[in-house]
């Protein structure tokens, strides 16, 4: 023990420790997990919020607020990071990421919800003081008293540029995308700036969670016996969770006869089952099967026909997604872990094959916001070979009379028609069928043959499809 005598405390107020609060300061982790390890929220948020339920800490009141607090964030980066950039002497870029991330979570508080200004403020400050230490919260709290000084309208007249002036930047900073994705999104869905601006805003809306009743499994009556389900829109096994809530907890989607499923994806997968044929209808192939969400749909279908579905999936571990999806379906399946663009299987082998391949995800932003801040241009050019190996590979394998089903879950041109056209070019033996009255009941679809959904219209991913039949 030192026998120097201590030095005595200057007069002031006793140091107080910072008061944790256990909602934000999950929201922090998930943000820093999202941002570290290039983790999506969907995948780490649910753990988070399941630890701290067990952990007694946590409420339903409480989850929700955490969930709102990092999808709400994310989906606003952009926005908040053009606030931020105004209210401080720096680049971004020499802001520390974890004391962004503090900042970006107090400006959606001030901004983007109903937290009176001066709670958003105090809470963010105890947050930097837990998790950054007392002289980063100072720094902290000097921003977000500069962010607090205007509302969110006030704050996009001061830093979004003036729509005449530069129409995609100005979306760009209101709507939070990225100016390329601005630009492509309008591309493919053509227009002026109002339909173009209604996509953007839904792309920041909370997405409804949807359930399918897997046929031959479970039924939509069901499902519709759970609080706040409503009937799906177009798909006829689709449920709506209006209220959102645990799927997992639901009998029958724990014991797997039925999942958790978009929409635009069931559609795609219900699509190319009703598509006509010329011939037998026993053999199906779904090339790109991974997580197993269209798989287990189309393998339920199959059964009801005495056809048989292989599930090909290139990454082992999606494999194994696969297989649990479509463990206990009533009729015979093979899955198997094979690169679709050097199949196992024999040219000439499938009536029905659908690949719905790797893609940018832009049509998927709902649910994974902060895709739009990872992916960059050249990302297509990455994809392109891919895609196009795939769909080759996917015509090359389903008999002449059979039908092959293209999709993704991008509305961008280069990994759609694009796509499509170099295959047809390839293929004079094929031609595109008329999807759209295999959509029955779905609104503006398009002038076809080809389907593109859009969140704004139809309340689905952006899925795409094309149908298109092997002639000779």
């Amino acid at each position: 023990m030192s026998d120097q005598p201590r030095r005595p405390r200057k007069p002031g107020k006793p140091y107080r420790r910072p008061q944790k609060d256990p909602v934000r300061i999950l929201a922090f982790e998930a943000l820093r997990a999202v941002d570290e390890r290039d983790a999506y929220a969907n995948l780490v948020l649910p753990p988070l919020l399941r630890k701290a339920r067990e952990g007694g800490d946590f409420d339903a009141r409480d989850a929700a607020l955490a969930t709102e607090l990092v999808y709400g964030t994310l989906r606003r980066q952009g926005t908040y990071d053009a606030v931020v950039a105004a209210c401080v002497d720096r680049p971004l870029r020499e802001v520390d990421p974890p004391v962004l991330d503090v900042l970006s979570l107090g400006a959606h508080q001030l901004l983007g919800t109903r937290i009176p200004t001066h709670a958003a403020v105090s809470a963010s400050v105890e947050l930097a003081r837990v998790v950054l230490g007392d002289g980063r919260a100072k720094f902290v709290n000097a921003v977000l008293r500069k962010v607090a000084q205007h509302d969110l309208d006030g704050w996009l007249e001061r830093v979004a540029p003036p729509y005449d002036e530069d129409p995609e930047g100005h979306l760009a900073v209101v709507h939070s995308h990225p100016r390329w994705v601005v630009s492509a999104l309008w591309d493919s869905l053509g227009g002026g700036r109002a339909g173009v601006e209604e996509l953007l805003r839904a792309d920041n809306e909370r997405p409804e969670v949807t359930l399918v009743a897997r046929p031959g499994r479970a039924t939509t009556g069901e499902l519709l016996d759970e609080e706040a389900a409503l009937p799906g829109r177009w798909s006829p096994y689709a449920v709506r969770l209006s209220e959102g809530g645990e799927p997992g907890a639901i009998p029958a989607v724990a014991d797997g006869r039925a999942g958790v499923q978009d929409e635009g994806s069931q559609l795609v997968a219900l699509a190319l089952a009703d598509a006509p044929l010329d011939g037998p209808d026993r053999m199906w192939l779904d090339g790109c099967a991974g997580p197993g969400g269209k798989a287990a749909l189309l393998a339920a279908l199959a059964a009801e026909r005495g056809a048989v579905l292989l599930a090909s999936e290139k990454q082992p571990h999606r494999a194994g997604l696969v297989a649990k999806a479509l463990a206990g379906n009533p009729g015979p399946y093979q899955v198997i872990a094979a690169d679709g663009t050097r199949p196992p299987w024999r040219p000439g082998t499938f009536d029905r094959v659908l690949v719905d391949v790797p893609c940018t995800g832009l049509g998927a932003l709902r649910r994974r916001p902060e895709a739009r801040w990872r992916r960059r241009p050249g990302d297509l050019e990455g994809f392109a070979p891919l895609q196009r190996g795939l769909l080759r590979t996917a015509l090359e394998s389903v008999r002449v009379g059979g039908v092959v089903g293209y999709a993704t879950c991008s509305p961008h041109l280069a990994e759609t028609r694009a796509v499509v056209a170099d295959l047809l070019k390839q293929f004079p033996d094929a031609e595109l069928l008329d999807a759209r009255p295999l959509l029955p009941g779905v609104p503006e679809l398009g002038e076809g043959p080809d389907v593109q959904l859009w969140p704004h219209v139809h309340g689905t991913d952006a899925m795409y499809l094309a149908l298109i039949r092997r002639t000779g």
